[in-house]
């Protein structure tokens, strides 16, 4: 398709650390992967100063840097303003952006607080009744596999779902001397490995089964609560959880297990999701991200058994804008997937999936299982979702 064909669809980035720099890589590639309707343009990068923010720019594309996000409200060349920042800020760009008239894109967790997810939840709601549109960058939504995982519940290849069991593992705080960052103040972060990676298995059940966590009974622990400072002498507090543990119940009425670390040595980036119903089975891990198995417990028990589909055909989910089959994908692509789904839709004059309002319902988990773990695990339900 020729790009003077098309009218352009400017960007505006706001943050460039790990995933200022997916974002970007995402918006360069997908112009060239999928027939879009409208031209992404990378207006411009905002940061926190002039100076780093204009070396960001120029390292991953964007035409200008500026060290002031609000000068993104202003600008005519920006039409959706991506927030890739700590959750401290995300409430206010969010809601400025979408007042302003802005598209938006924002990374999850959507918010530090319920009360800030409930303010963007109502500021999408209102932008969209003139035709604003926002969505929350939960990614992994776009891996071919978990798509595929959500097309087979759909449609019914596992029947009733009976056991959720989801893992959220990584090792990079394993080693207490690790230093502090952001994500270890609550002040910044709202939370730890919960939100950080636990966010992600809450979405991806809730996704690929169809139904609503409705109440948790959790665990929350730090286990080390003091780490080098990274630039200086001395040491300083850990205000988050290094894990949590919860279990829950679905809306159809099946369990669920939960649990995220960043303390669990040897595990890189070891999300898995299996799901057990009452016609068969279905388990990922993000390690082995190309692959889904699959168990149709409906089969002749001699032969019968977890299948392995490499999920890499032309008629899986994403996978035909890509490779030839065989030809896995990567981390770096559920972005640009992602971003794809975000212009379509947007474009169509839809709201992109997941919504703000998605975002708010995994927010209220994340509060249901800090307040459960402040009380020993007493069951806590979710509000606004029937038991």
């Amino acid at each position: 398709m020729s790009s003077t064909s098309r009218p352009t669809f400017g960007i505006g980035l706001v943050g460039h650390a790990f995933m200022g720099r997916a974002h970007s890589h995402a918006w360069r590639s997908v112009d060239a992967i999928f027939e879009l309707p409208w031209q992404p343009v990378l207006s411009v990068l905002a940061g926190r100063d002039d100076g780093r923010a204009q070396a960001a720019a120029a390292r991953l594309g964007w035409g200008s840097g500026v060290g002031d996000w609000r000068q993104l409200l202003e600008r005519d060349d920006v039409d959706l303003i991506d927030i890739c920042t700590p959750g401290d800020s995300h409430a206010e760009i969010a809601v400025a952006a979408l007042e302003a008239g802005k598209h938006v894109l924002c990374e999850k967790p959507l918010a530090n607080t319920v009360a800030e997810a409930e303010a963007m939840a109502a500021a999408a709601e209102r932008a969209a009744g003139r035709g604003v549109r926002s969505m929350v960058g939960f990614s992994y939504r776009r891996v071919p596999a978990l798509a595929l995982a959500r097309n087979l519940v759909a449609q019914g290849r596992i029947g009733t779902v009976r056991h959720v069991r989801a893992q959220y593992l990584q090792d990079w705080l394993a080693d207490p001397q690790a230093p502090l960052s952001w994500r270890l103040d609550r002040r910044r972060a709202g939370s730890g490995a919960l939100g950080d990676i636990g966010a992600h298995i809450i979405d991806a059940t809730q996704f690929v089964t169809g139904e609503a966590v409705t109440g948790v009974s959790a665990l929350l622990d730090t286990f080390v609560t003091e780490r080098p400072h990274p630039d200086g002498p001395g040491t300083g507090p850990v205000t988050v959880d290094d894990a949590a543990l919860f279990h829950g119940r679905l809306s159809g009425g099946g369990l669920a297990s939960f649990e995220a670390s960043r303390v669990a040595a040897g595990r890189k980036n070891a999300l898995r999701l299996e799901l057990n119903g009452t016609r068969g089975s279905l388990a990922f891990d993000l390690e082995a991200m190309n692959v889904l198995w699959f168990h149709d417990h409906t089969e002749d028990s001699d032969t019968a058994g977890f299948r392995r589909i490499l999920v890499t055909e032309p008629q899986h989910p994403y996978a035909g804008a890509w490779w030839p089959p065989g030809h896995g994908l990567g981390y770096d692509h559920a972005f640009t997937n992602e971003i794809a789904d975000l212009v379509i839709s947007i474009a169509a004059g839809k709201d992109p999936e997941p919504t703000f309002a998605d975002g708010l319902a995994v927010q209220r988990v994340l509060a249901a299982v800090e307040a459960s773990a402040a009380d020993d695990g007493r069951w806590t339900a979710i509000p606004g979702v029937q038991p």
